[in-house]
């Protein structure tokens, strides 16, 4: 299967992403953060284990698209917030280098990490809610046709992630989970659905439960 990826310029941005070496595996968990919480440590724990990679950076979004930011928290206060939630964990790298980019959307984001380090093996990494929601993604074809996923399994929405546009249009390009440790050096089209410990939490319940209270 084959994808078109759109072209994107970048001219002479100089966006700061963390530093990796040719050859690592690398998964971007990409959100608002707003605020981050447990689950985002589990979906990036389980992806470390089971895809075997070397770092998985928390790629904080100034602004998700397809998202009110009515309630959205200062960039400065949510990477801060990622900061302490990830305790000083190395193989967890925060960063804002989305907002150097002449795009806000994921497409513009892997095109970028692809031309600038073309040796790294990246995974890009979700829970299964927003692969029920992936279709709605601007150029969600292209995203596929860049870069293998992992989908982490998320409470109530395995079933409806896996009969979701997207997993029905991806469906030949299924990795069994067994083996998802060979995820990260598999061309794409390459997915994988990832089973584990479950969480409750979400960052939208969160700020529910702070306006209630």
């Amino acid at each position: 299967m084959a994808f078109k990826c759109a072209p994107v310029r970048f001219g002479s941005i100089r966006p700061k992403p963390p530093l990796v070496m040719a050859g690592q595996r690398v998964g971007l968990l990409g959100g608002s953060f707003n605020p981050p919480h447990e689950a985002h440590r589990l979906i990036t724990s389980i992806a470390l284990r089971r895809l075997q990679l070397d770092a998985v950076w928390w790629i904080v979004t100034p602004g998700n698209p397809l998202k009110s930011h009515n309630e959205l928290a200062p960039l400065a206060e949510r990477l801060d917030l990622c900061r302490d939630m990830v305790n000083g964990d190395p193989r967890i790298k925060i960063t804002a280098f989305e907002r150097d980019l002449p795009s806000a959307y994921t497409a513009a984001t892997l095109a970028f990490l692809r031309l600038r380090h073309p040796g790294v093996h990246f995974v890009w990494l979700m829970g299964a809610d927003n692969l029920a929601t992936m279709h709605l993604w601007e150029q969600w074809r292209s995203i596929a046709g860049m870069i293998p996923i992992a989908v982490v399994d998320r409470p109530n929405w395995r079933f409806s992630s896996m009969a979701s546009p997207a997993a029905r249009f991806l469906r030949k390009s299924y990795v069994r989970e067994d083996h998802g440790s060979r995820l990260p050096i598999m061309a794409p089209p390459a997915w994988t659905f990832l089973t584990g410990p479950l969480s409750d939490l979400s960052s939208t319940a969160i700020r529910a439960a702070r306006t209630l209270g």
